[in-house]
């Protein structure tokens, strides 16, 4: 299956079998993994054509920290830091769609109007009640999130589908268009550590909307809790989950590390299609008696592939 996502009548996403890479952006002082790096316009430039050199094929900009414990901004500060930041990028030719990650309807508008491609709602369009009719009028591709205030559910997984759902209506009843949606599991949002593992066993779940499907765990908490690791050594974990989500069908993949990840995904699709393209049973490869285990097997250049 395969999707094409406008802009108006600009082809703007076309999502097939090989999975895309979003490399994340933030401009601010006080993200979890990144922050202060990148929070001046010739620093952000510079990270974001190291990202499309790196094989991404989305940046996400982003201008309020989203991690525990942080300090929410007002509209006209996410503003500063992210509009010349799109604007400047438009001027130096970077030419792979740019999301804005906000979910102020203010912003998304301001944004879109600067050179902004794609709307990244980490409310699902439940946080401002102006959100969904900006998406609708700008007639733009959705990431729509799933998040709670709080991890308090009855039945989890049911209920994750329950808030998307609702989620969609809302644009539905805007004039939007679902095939605009993106679908995102919300990995670290309203939900506690034993919630994100479950979400990340069963992301195929999320198969039920027929849309896209966006996962988001680059460096998070659920990584260094499992691991026992600090941001600055979760990379490992990162790459397991890409793997693991493009296992049950992810179709994109927002992260920090883009050329791991691109080559992650990158090694894996070419085993993967090999397998398709070939696929052999074992009595076909051994014999109808099965695998001789007495036998030394061999890679092409004749050494020993035990």
């Amino acid at each position: 299956m395969g999707w094409e996502l406008r802009t108006g009548e600009r082809l703007v996403l076309s999502i097939a079998e090989k999975p895309l890479v979003m490399g994340i952006l933030n401009v601010t002082p006080d993200s979890f993994s990144d922050g202060g790096r990148h929070d001046n316009v010739d620093r952000a430039v510079a990270r974001a054509h190291e990202m499309v050199r790196e094989g991404a094929d989305i940046i996400d900009i982003g201008g309020e920290s989203t991690r525990p414990g942080h300090i929410p901004v007002d509209r006209e500060t996410e503003l500063a830091r992210t509009i010349p930041v799109i604007r400047a990028l438009r001027a130096v030719g970077i030419s792979v769609p740019l999301s804005i990650d906000t979910w102020k309807a203010s912003v998304a508008e301001a944004a879109l109007s600067a050179g902004a491609d794609i709307v990244n709602d980490i409310w699902g369009l439940k946080g401002d009640p102006d959100m969904a009719r900006v998406v609708a009028e700008h007639r733009v591709p959705v990431i729509v999130m799933h998040n709670r205030s709080e991890a308090r559910y009855d039945r989890f997984l049911p209920e994750v589908i329950d808030d998307l759902k609702a989620s969609l209506e809302l644009l539905d009843r805007a004039g939007g268009r679902q095939e605009q949606v993106i679908i995102d599991p919300g990995i670290g949002f309203g939900k506690t550590y034993e919630m994100n593992i479950e979400m990340l066993a069963h992301l195929d779940l999320l198969h039920t909307f027929g849309r896209p499907l966006l996962l988001g765990v680059s460096r998070k908490s659920v990584i260094g809790k499992t691991l026992g690791t600090d941001i600055a050594a979760r990379l490992e974990g990162s790459l397991a989950l890409a793997l693991w989500g493009n296992q049950l069908g992810v179709h994109m993949f927002r992260v920090h590390d883009v050329l791991s990840t691109v080559r992650a995904l990158k090694m894996w699709e070419t085993v993967r299609t090999s397998r398709q393209k070939n696929p052999i049973h074992q009595n076909d490869a051994f014999g109808r008696s099965g695998l001789d285990k007495d036998r030394s097997y061999t890679d092409a250049s004749g050494s020993d592939a035990r």
